[in-house]
């Protein structure tokens, strides 16, 4: 099979096609033949060496994968020509960046007819992430105010509309070339960033979900009503902000997202449903894996980014 490798840190340029020996199923793994890969902003960062999450290269990058079971030798989960996506193994690497993967069997879930195999690979880490952030930590629920920090990116887009599944109102912020965009998405208020100050522009904010970073985190503080709750999923630990909250009588909760098949479920019925769509502004062949890294690099996407196998 192929793999997308690196032997050093580096830019998109250290990205490399190499050949390499099929992966063999441990007990409960199943043998995925990928059709796409999920591009995510995070592997452009292991890639640059900004922090060593997989350890020091060489590695294959990548979690987000649609496939084909191809075999299935010890778990009952699921048979050949099984249809399955998922982000197996994180935050452990996965080594999806390949034309064949190995992964945990309970880390998969059936892919539905309802999503193209581009369209499910670009779901699992930025909906797992939008749902494990809104649902399992905050419980959002019908009534609730949800303030959606970069409402135009991957994990944006996809937090708007499970809110708005769940009833809530959805303010977002996002710039202004992506505010049609993001009113397609199901907000009911955008606010344009890079002209007004979200500060100014919202209060009585039940949920605060930040996927921006920087002061993002701390400057929601000004918006939340009494009681209300940040997530971000972007610093999973900071005491002094957390105190800071604290003493506000505010929650703050930092996100990592895992493997979670029963959230994974949870958004399939959302797109069976109609409720939920994953936008993919490009895909690129596996072989231009580099062209791909370089868009991802230039930041501020529309939805995500998918490879082609």
């Amino acid at each position: 099979m192929r793999v997308i490798t690196q032997q050093t840190l580096g830019g998109p340029e250290v990205l490399t096609v190499v050949d390499a020996p099929e992966p063999q199923p441990l007990p409960t793994e199943v043998l995925v033949r990928v059709k796409a890969i999920g591009l995510n902003p995070l592997e452009a960062r292991l890639r640059a060496g900004e922090f060593p999450l997989i350890g020091p290269p060489p590695f294959v990058l990548g979690w987000d994968i649609s496939g084909v079971v191809g075999e299935a030798p010890q778990t009952w989960r699921f048979r050949p020509g099984d249809e399955v996506f998922g982000m197996p193994l994180f935050p452990r690497a996965a080594g999806a960046y390949a034309e064949v993967v190995s992964a945990p069997a309970l880390h998969l879930v059936r892919k539905p007819t309802s999503l193209s195999h581009v369209e499910a690979s670009a779901l699992p880490i930025v909906g797992l992430t939008a749902w494990q952030g809104l649902v399992d930590l905050a419980g959002v629920t019908e009534g609730d105010r949800v303030l959606v920090h970069g409402g135009g990116g991957g994990v944006g887009h996809v937090a708007i509309q499970i809110a708005k599944a769940r009833g809530a109102h959805v303010v977002a912020t996002a710039s202004g070339s992506k505010r049609e965009f993001v009113e397609g998405c199901g907000a009911d208020e955008v606010i344009d960033y890079t002209a007004v100050d979200f500060t100014e522009a919202v209060r009585d904010i039940n949920v605060v979900l930040d996927t921006i970073g920087g002061d993002t985190a701390e400057r929601s503080l000004d918006v939340l009503r009494p009681g209300g709750h940040l997530v971000t999923a972007v610093v999973e630990e900071d005491a002094q902000l957390a105190a800071k909250y604290e003493a506000a009588g505010m929650r703050f909760s930092g996100i990592a997202v895992d493997p979670d098949p029963v959230a994974l479920r949870g958004l399939v019925e959302l797109v069976e449903q109609g409720r939920l769509r994953v936008h993919v502004q490009e895909t690129f062949p596996f072989e231009r894996v580099a062209d791909a890294h370089r868009l991802l690099d230039s930041g501020h996407l529309q939805g995500k980014l998918v490879l082609t196998v």
